[in-house]
């Protein structure tokens, strides 16, 4: 099994032992949980779970893509959020980047997340 580790200056660096993301075999992308880091400044994104939530989706379509995948290849999401309550927000940006055929997906609320972020999500994708 082949493992190729993605990186892009597009999404924000890891901020810690972990790859962005690794292409496995060829045709499957593991991307790391992103959390709403401006990949220019590498600082939090907004107070708000909308506008954190949006920049982490744009963080994870800047690694699919930095991985040879797009938004509409990924298959399973799992989103970590710091207060369920947030979960109609988030959802609803969620479907705005998933609009058809959206990917298998679980959630999960956690005492906390990195840099005290509101949200964060991970993705597994077909690699085109």
């Amino acid at each position: 099994m082949s493992r190729t580790v993605i990186s892009t200056p597009s999404a924000p660096s890891a901020i810690g032992p972990y790859s962005q993301a690794i292409k496995a075999s060829g045709n499957m992308l593991f991307v790391s949980g992103q959390i709403p880091l401006d990949p220019v400044t590498m600082q939090m994104v907004g107070d708000d779970v909308d506008v954190q939530t949006d920049q982490v989706l744009r963080n994870l379509k800047a690694v699919l893509e930095a991985g040879g995948s797009s938004l509409e290849r990924v298959v399973k999401t799992t989103i970590l959020l710091r207060n369920m309550a947030d979960f109609p927000k988030v959802n609803e940006i969620y479907g705005r980047y998933f609009p058809e055929n959206p990917p298998a997906r679980a959630t999960f609320a956690v005492a906390g997340l990195p840099k005290d972020a509101k949200v964060e999500i991970e993705c597994v994708a077909l690699v085109d």
